[in-house]
């Protein structure tokens, strides 16, 4: 509430209020949206439209170790869907979900911009590249 005080009358202000509500909670829950729309005084459809649009704003929550598997085109000629069957099969999830203990969750993006080290896997903001399948498990382990 008081990020939202803050930046209360201010144009522009549905960015950097999502950005800290994303950091307070992990991701954007619809009451914390509606909750934001209500303490900016601005309509639910523009906060959800904005959450929606950006990459970087999550309507689930987010596992403790958030891994992401490119799918850009460098990544994905050299093998990256092999990469990301290595994570599914070693979590037991799908893109877009998180591991029961909330441990880790799976997405798959379209560049991380290290195209010149493909495939590239990011667990958090370490950079794991020119990756081959055996190579996925050891490193999950690491975060165990």
């Amino acid at each position: 509430r008081q990020v939202i005080a803050e930046h209360r009358g201010q144009p522009g202000s549905t960015m950097p209020v999502l950005q800290a509500a994303q950091e307070i909670f992990g991701y954007l829950p619809e009451e914390v949206q509606i909750m934001i729309a209500e303490g900016l005084d601005i309509p639910l459809s523009e906060v959800y439209g904005v959450a929606s649009f950006y990459a970087q704003f999550s309507m689930n929550p987010k596992g403790r170790y958030q891994i992401s598997v490119c799918l850009g085109t460098a990544c994905y000629v050299k093998g990256a869907a092999d990469i990301l069957t290595a994570v599914e099969k070693k979590l037991g999830i799908r893109p877009g979900s998180i591991t029961p203990d909330g441990k880790f969750s799976l997405d798959a993006c379209r560049c991380v911009g290290a195209c010149g080290l493909a495939p590239v896997m990011m667990v958090g903001s370490d950079v794991y590249g020119r990756l081959t399948p055996d190579q996925v498990g050891p490193i999950l382990d690491k975060y165990e």
